[in-house]
């Protein structure tokens, strides 16, 4: 992240600052893992704090359908089942101490504000678009935007179409650029996949000065309660720091490429304490006269590696949909289907674009992801004779 301030905030923090009329302006410090990570300060109209009332809790605890995994398996996203409302979408799917991760398919805007106290949130845009309204200012997002919304920020989705899928995830730990990616300054390095002018902070916008009931949302610990709260959120007349939300759309990152097949890690875009998020972009293939383009097979000891498929045609995977996922568990050999390592050769680009997590604790499956399961994933390396004594077998 980089400084970024907007509107007006005093020359020095900690200070009396007052409107035109002489009215105090509220400071607020925004920001995580305790005084010690990045953080902003904010400067509202009104004081932050005042609550109406606060609701009974609404539980929204993920219902585990397999604890522990060793199988392959793939997910279809078209399957997922759409929801009007915002938070009811969100359809967990996996998730383990670290994070949760889903799709979800909202198609009205909610008519309230929502703030997850607890977990950073990634969105990325698979299809749709709208505006994300925050207590810091808004940002506009379309088809292949990543959206990073750290804990803490209250905001609102503002839809502009009634069909819109998104990858979610919800982080217990701060979501950053890689480090390797940044010098001791925190500035990105010559050789990072991408710069800071690829990362879009919010537009400002001018805040709102009104009073009345307006209900907030607040999720921690698998609950959801509803706030009321006596002043709109988004009455910030300015604000300053390293942390807010921001965009980054996956078109902007830079693949590496070599000679040879590269590891899945130059595809890294973010991380956060035990998982990490990669972009597979259109990007040149391997350039040895004789190299394979097609992964090698390989059984990714230290994590799950869950593929996200979002556009373009996957080389190594053979009969995948947009919005499947497939999940290989850690220590279970996996590479190209059949006949996609023969595919690739002399192939001299792809056009292919998929989201990858790999966590390094083993996910756990949620009835939600079971219930659009395909089955057959696990048994689809098979040579084609195998296939067909297996397909007897389940007669």
């Amino acid at each position: 992240m980089r400084y970024h301030h907007s509107g007006k905030f005093p020359q020095k923090r900690h200070t009396i600052f007052k409107s035109d009329d002489d009215k105090f302006y509220y400071e607020q410090l925004f920001g995580t893992e305790g005084f010690h990570g990045i953080s902003s300060l904010l400067y509202h109209i009104h004081r932050p704090t005042q609550i109406r009332s606060i609701s009974e809790p609404k539980d929204v605890t993920p219902k585990i359908a397999v604890a522990k995994n060793v199988t392959p398996r793939m997910f279809k996203g078209m399957n997922v089942t759409a929801e009007d409302d915002f938070l009811e979408s969100r359809k967990v799917m996996m998730l383990n101490s670290d994070l949760k991760m889903g799709l979800a398919k909202p198609r009205k805007s909610p008519d309230y504000f929502y703030k997850n106290a607890e977990c950073d949130e990634l969105f990325f845009v698979h299809e749709g678009s709208g505006t994300l309204k925050t207590f810091v200012g808004n940002l506009e997002f379309s088809v292949g935007d990543y959206l990073i919304i750290p804990r803490g920020t209250i905001y609102q989705m503002d839809f502009h179409t009634e069909k819109n899928v998104f990858l979610f995830i919800e982080s217990h730990s701060p979501i950053y650029t890689p480090k390797r990616y940044r010098n001791e300054f925190g500035q990105l390095l010559e050789h990072s996949p991408f710069c800071e002018r690829d990362i879009v902070p919010p537009t400002f916008v001018e805040p709102i000065d009104e009073k009345g009931n307006f209900l907030i949302k607040v999720k921690k610990e698998n609950q959801v309660w509803d706030f009321i709260y006596a002043t709109h959120p988004f009455d910030v007349v300015g604000w300053d720091g390293y942390f807010y939300p921001f965009k980054f759309n996956i078109k902007n990152f830079e693949p590496i490429t070599g000679r040879v097949h590269l590891p899945p890690p130059i595809h890294q875009t973010f991380e956060a304490h035990n998982f990490v998020v990669c972009s597979f972009c259109a990007r040149m293939y391997d350039y040895h006269p004789q190299a394979i383009p097609a992964p090698y097979n390989h059984s990714n000891i230290d994590s799950d590696e869950v593929l996200f498929y979002t556009e373009g045609d996957f080389m190594s995977r053979n009969h995948i949909d947009l919005m499947d996922f497939t999940l290989h568990p850690g220590g279970i050999v996996h590479g190209p289907h059949p006949g996609a390592m023969e595919r690739s050769i002399g192939k001299k680009s792809t056009e292919e674009y998929a989201v990858m997590v790999d966590p390094f604790r083993p996910f756990q499956l949620t009835e939600e992801a079971i219930k659009v399961e395909d089955p057959t994933y696990k048994t689809s390396w098979l040579d084609k004779e195998e296939n067909q004594l297996e397909d007897r077998s389940q007669e």
